[in-house]
């Protein structure tokens, strides 16, 4: 289902402006690479939010949790959405739903908006989501929040977005939380609607969530939102998004580790941070990776392969004025070397 996005842009101002003002480190901004930097942190863009916007992958028995439904519907329905038997599971929920039952109207929308077993009707999804949220699904809330702020399915109503959004914030989504804080910060640009977010940030984060993770980190990192400079407790939370997958804090996390920010240097693993972001697809981790090469910064100095990876970046778009001269300074078999490599990359 296509849903609504929330910038962090205005996220991005609220800190920048006080990081200015407290004379901290700046956040990252996007910027061409000029190589691997050691007396700050590598730039780089904030997150994207977290939303269900993209295509989910089909839930499994361990990975489907019943409290997302507004209450654990311990019935054939549900049992049958938990074996992938979607089909049987909307017949079952169906009825129920339209007897009322809040969780089955959750388990239907679910079920449409994802195409799962039935043809992908968001229309009909989102008469589910609304009636659930007026049920005080906080699953439904969250979802139809979304529907609301983007408008497509059904009609646009920024006001009765915030306030479904901050219900399942307060209900205790994760997803809600972090975007009911992205709608603070982009209401209130200045710190006093950054120190508003902070608390549903700080309850995302505790619960997992590595967008949030990664914008406490930033939050901490540069002392904003009512919170004190905390370098240590910035670098735990890059850590833990890293650990989730999470590009942009990998990255972020492989520049605080070859400065030394936060705690100790650690040069091997910053260059493993940074191989993995690039190996996930990341342009700006490959162009990096391939500098750590290029100088042999936490692993053995490799020209083929340094070669490889800003190939790989170029080829994606980036262009990095040191690079491309690194590249011509190759010689001719290297060259050759890197491209071939470089066709077997990721």
């Amino acid at each position: 289902m296509s849903l609504a996005r929330l910038s962090l842009q205005a996220l991005l101002a609220a800190v920048m402006i006080q990081a200015a003002a407290a004379e901290t480190i700046p956040l990252p901004q996007p910027k061409p690479e000029t190589g691997v930097h050691t007396d700050k942190p590598i730039e780089n863009q904030l997150p994207q939010p977290a939303t269900t916007a993209e295509p989910a992958p089909l839930p499994s028995v361990d990975s489907v949790n019943p409290d997302r439904f507004g209450a654990k519907p311990a019935d054939a329905a549900y049992g049958a959405f938990q074996r992938g038997l979607y089909k049987t599971a909307y017949n079952l929920a169906l009825v129920r739903a339209q007897n009322g039952d809040p969780a089955a109207q959750t388990l239907v929308a679910e079920i449409l908006s994802r195409g799962l077993g039935v043809p992908l009707n968001s229309a009909e999804a989102a008469k589910w989501y609304a009636l659930a949220a007026e049920q005080g699904v906080p699953e439904s809330q969250f979802q139809y929040a979304l529907m609301l702020l983007d408008g497509r399915y059904v009609k646009k109503d920024a006001k009765g977005a915030y306030a479904l959004m901050q219900a399942a914030a307060e209900a205790g989504n994760q997803l809600a939380q972090f975007n009911f804080a992205q709608m603070l910060v982009q209401q209130d640009p200045g710190d006093a609607g950054l120190a508003k977010a902070v608390s549903y940030y700080e309850r995302a984060a505790a619960s997992g969530l590595a967008d949030a993770q990664y914008a406490m980190s930033q939050i901490y990192a540069n002392g904003v939102g009512g919170k004190p400079r905390d370098d240590a407790q910035a670098r735990r939370l890059l850590a833990q998004a890293a650990r989730q997958n999470y590009d942009t804090a990998q990255i972020d996390l492989a520049a605080w580790m070859i400065e030394g920010r936060g705690g100790a240097r650690d040069l091997k693993s910053a260059f493993g941070w940074t191989k993995q972001a690039a190996e996930g697809g990341n342009v700006a981790a490959q162009n990096r990776l391939a500098k750590l090469y290029m100088q042999g910064i936490g692993t053995d100095p490799d020209l083929v392969l340094a070669g490889a990876w800003y190939i790989v970046a170029r080829r994606a778009g980036l262009i990095d004025q040191e690079m491309d001269d690194f590249l011509q300074g190759l010689s001719d078999d290297q060259t050759k070397q890197a491209l071939q490599k470089a066709n077997r990359l990721p």
